[in-house]
């Protein structure tokens, strides 16, 4: 371990202790809790006062003092240590980095948002050491969650809005991976600019949402589904009271509240040290109905959830979206096929397509090309059903470069349902191509 290291610890150590016995004089004096930001804003001080002990000493040996960059590198490192990921804390704060994964203390890769891969330098001491800095951000969050070998998975929505998932105990060293959000990109208008829908996707992407559309965003790992969905979200007219699920908090609905001024956040939890106290995401989406939202969002649907989302959907909570793990927008048929066939009224195929038909208007597929650049490839409107197969009409598919592009038009009342939402139909033709 280095000099400094053996330092930034050292202090942290202190600092650690000092905070606690402040914290527990507040209790014992009945005097306000110490807690979130005054906790912060006395760390804060207490390296200060440490900082400044640091120049004394260096005054009375006749050494060099700090610097100003080496006292804010100090503190940055000493805050990262109490409240924050430690030395895995420099990568979430790089606006340049979308994704890190950690194969053990010393083994670390960064994504670029170019999307070029990178070595990082080792974030912890030891893989023990690893462990212990993700069970403290664990204890830190939301709701406290498990991770130990009881519990060997973790989902976690840090405090900058980031998803972090960790395993140990079921794999050879501690895995963690960590995907950035850039909540800067919150409206369909900078898609444009970031090439992923054109300008007329951009009309018809908010008419759909203010036609009150029941939209399925669909895509692969990495695709932008998260992104694209808050992007859709934000269109959402500001008095709409909204309800998210999620089994992890990531699209961030409570950075936008001069957007959504009514909102609830959802997020599922694993059971308690006792093994009570889960709230899966279909337990949460069987209460969201029961909170008068306008509309309905599910994070990802992957199990029964589904179900109680495509209900929602035909019984009065029009304007709903979620996201699908799907290759292609008519993938997703087979996706919620599958899931609807896993409920305890384990449906049909026949039964599935009905339900899917009435409850899904449009199929929105986002992917990610081998340039990295995230793009629309295709929106397919859902028409009907007819035994083992559900009917659709892919108004965009994908062109030869991936993106999407004119195919069909929509069927006469949804084409009526989006001009009464504002869209004027003049930007199609007969045969679907759009007037620029």
């Amino acid at each position: 371990m280095t000099g400094e290291r053996l330092l930034v610890d050292e202090i942290r150590r202190r600092i650690g202790e000092r905070l606690n016995d402040a914290v527990a004089a507040a209790d014992r004096q009945g005097a306000t809790p110490i807690l979130g930001e005054d906790r912060r804003m006395l760390a804060h001080k207490l390296i200060g006062e440490e900082l400044q002990h640091l120049d004394s000493q260096a005054l009375n040996d006749g050494a060099a003092l700090l610097g100003p960059a080496e006292r804010e590198q100090l503190t940055r490192a000493i805050i990262n240590e109490l409240f924050e990921l430690g030395r895995i804390q420099q990568y979430i704060d790089d606006p340049d980095n979308s994704d890190i994964v950690i194969n053990g203390h010393d083994s670390v890769w960064v994504t670029k948002r170019n999307g070029t891969k990178v070595p990082g330098d080792p974030v912890a001491d030891s893989d023990a050491h690893l462990i212990e800095v993700i069970q403290a951000a664990a204890r830190r969050g939301r709701s406290e969650h498990r991770w130990d070998p009881a519990s060997p998975r973790l989902d976690l929505q840090l405090p900058s809005g980031d998803r972090l998932n960790a395993i140990a105990w079921v794999s050879g060293r501690p895995s963690v991976s960590i995907r950035r959000h850039d909540f800067e990109i919150c409206r369909l208008k900078q898609l444009i600019d970031l090439g992923t829908i054109t300008e007329p996707l951009h009309h018809l992407l908010v008419a759909m949402v203010l036609a009150r559309f029941n939209i399925v965003v669909a895509g692969g790992t990495g695709a932008g589904k998260t992104t694209f969905t808050r992007c859709l979200l934000n269109e959402v007219p500001h008095h709409e009271r909204l309800v998210t699920v999620e089994d992890s908090l990531e699209l961030g609905i409570d950075r936008y509240a001069h957007l959504h001024p009514d909102y609830v956040d959802l997020e599922a939890r694993p059971p308690n040290v006792e093994g009570v106290g889960a709230m899966s995401m279909n337990d949460l989406a069987i209460n969201a109905l029961r909170m008068n939202p306008d509309r309905l969002i599910v994070g990802e649907v992957r199990g029964d959830e589904a179900l109680t989302l495509l209900l929602a959907c035909t019984q009065g909570n029009d304007g709903s979206v979620c996201t699908v793990h799907a290759d292609s927008s008519e993938g997703v048929f087979g996706r919620l096929q599958m899931y609807l066939a896993m409920t305890r009224e384990r449906f049909e195929p026949q039964a599935a397509n009905l339900m899917i038909s009435q409850a899904v208007d449009v199929i929105v597929h986002v992917a990610k090309l081998d340039n990295s650049q995230r793009v629309v490839t295709s929106i397919r409107e859902v028409t009907g059903a007819e035994h083992e197969m559900v009917i659709s009409n892919e108004i965009y598919g994908p062109d030869d470069t991936g993106r999407a592009s004119p195919r069909f038009t929509f069927t006469a009342q949804r084409l009526a349902e989006l001009e009464s939402a504002g869209f004027d139909r003049r930007r199609l033709t007969e045969d679907g191509e759009w007037r620029r």
